[in-house]
């Protein structure tokens, strides 16, 4: 955590803001915070391997305890939600061999659907949509001008797409899962700030700190919509941008469906930021076309009719609202990585794709990826670990646009 972060940082229940404590918990670095404690006019608050946890339950005190009485393995263990086996797992991991993979550490804090979800995040439909619609919007300069949060930004995949379109006071990732924040600035998207909070609660920030506010997928799960949609439009002010891709309709059938609305009623939300909606099969298509979001044309909710999802922009620029291509990304900022929904096998100096779902579920709810991903690939040298940008024989450019090829963080699988 970066010192910085108290300028916007505020308690989300008594508004004051909290204050760094000189006590023997505190480990810093000049300006990096690394553990300690903040302080508000009405609750402490950890700060646990650099994550400020701004949430007020037993098991985020105990943790601030054990940290306090010096016992940091104990206090992260308790937020990594790690029972004694699994702690021992997890410290092997990083005690190992290059401190393990993302996939790896996956395996150990979330072993479940949720976290075969994270591992092929980068090529799943929604996410598609999502990084097509910011790389859109973030084409409109004042978007990018201050700060950006990803609330309920997961593991951190998204934020790495904003990050990567350089809003000028960095990302923010907030999430209420300790564990997602702890991959997401480990592995996925390090330059990250990560702030632990709970978006059922007022968010932990000062009124319009953000130019520009996304929550990906997860608000159809918040039961406090209307606090929460008050609180996004603090954050993000009368000037800031709000992007919520992929809203679950109760007018249609979504595999996971959570607590939904109408699309007029996520609209009616955030009425003062002048909100449009955008129908998610259409977005979809003009991203896997490469082709511009028509973010002049909004759909009326009539129109959506029976579609099991929308997106919403939100702000009052006009020129906001401008068809633009999204522009695809030239430079690696990781390594380049065969998508992991392949299994990939090499013989005679060649290198077979097979498209490989890990399991029926997945491939039910996610199976539009095999709209641009292709079943199988024959190509020429060995496939198995990282791809130079020049290898041989391939069309890089065009494999990275299917997403066959990733820019994955390093080691990531």
């Amino acid at each position: 955590m970066h010192v910085s972060l108290l300028e916007v940082l505020r308690c989300p229940f008594c508004g004051t803001r909290p204050n760094l404590i000189d006590n023997p918990a505190l480990v810093r670095t000049g300006d990096r915070i690394d553990w300690g404690v903040l302080g508000c006019e009405c609750c402490a608050y950890p700060v646990i391997d650099g994550v400020p946890v701004l949430i007020a339950d037993d098991a985020t005190r105990d943790a601030m305890h054990a940290m306090e009485a010096g016992r940091r393995e104990e206090a992260l263990h308790a937020l990594l939600g790690l029972d004694s086996a699994r702690a021992e797992a997890f410290e092997a991991l990083r005690s190992g061999p290059g401190g393990g993979t993302f996939g790896e550490a996956m395996q150990v804090l979330s072993p479940d659907p949720e976290g075969t979800y994270f591992l092929y995040r980068f090529s799943d439909p929604t996410f598609v949509l999502a990084e097509s619609l910011l790389r859109a919007v973030a084409q409109h300069s004042p978007v990018m001008a201050g700060r950006a949060l990803d609330l309920c930004g997961g593991s951190g995949h998204l934020t790495r797409v904003i990050g990567q379109l350089g809003p000028a006071g960095g990302t923010v990732l907030a999430d209420v899962f300790f564990w997602k924040l702890w991959l997401a600035k480990t592995f996925t998207a390090p330059d990250c700030t990560p702030v632990c909070c709970d978006a059922n609660n007022p968010l932990p920030f000062a009124r319009a700190s953000f130019s520009l506010v996304v929550l990906s997928d997860a608000f159809p799960y918040i039961w406090h919509k209307r606090m929460l949609a008050d609180e996004m439009l603090r954050a993000a002010g009368p000037n800031g941008t709000v992007v919520m891709p992929h809203l679950h309709s109760s007018r249609g059938w979504n595999y996971s469906q959570g607590m939904t609305l109408n699309p007029e009623s996520y609209a009616a939300l955030f009425a003062p930021l002048a909100p449009r909606l955008y129908s998610d099969a259409t977005l979809l298509e003009a991203a896997i076309a490469g082709a511009a979001v028509p973010l002049d044309t909004p759909i009326t909710p009539e129109a959506l009719g029976d579609q099991p999802s929308c997106s919403l922009v939100a702000g009052r620029d006009a020129r906001l609202f401008q068809p633009r291509v999204p522009v695809a990304p030239t430079a690696v900022t990781g390594e380049l990585r065969v998508n992991p929904l392949y299994r990939v096998t090499h013989h005679d100096g060649r290198s077979t794709l097979t498209l490989t779902f890990p399991n029926g579920e997945y491939e039910d709810e996610f199976g539009d990826c095999k709209r641009y991903l292709p079943a199988t690939l024959d190509l020429p040298g060995d496939l198995r670990g990282a791809v130079a940008g020049d290898h041989a024989g391939i069309d890089v450019r065009s494999l990275r646009r299917a997403r066959v090829l990733i820019d994955a963080p390093p080691r990531y699988c």
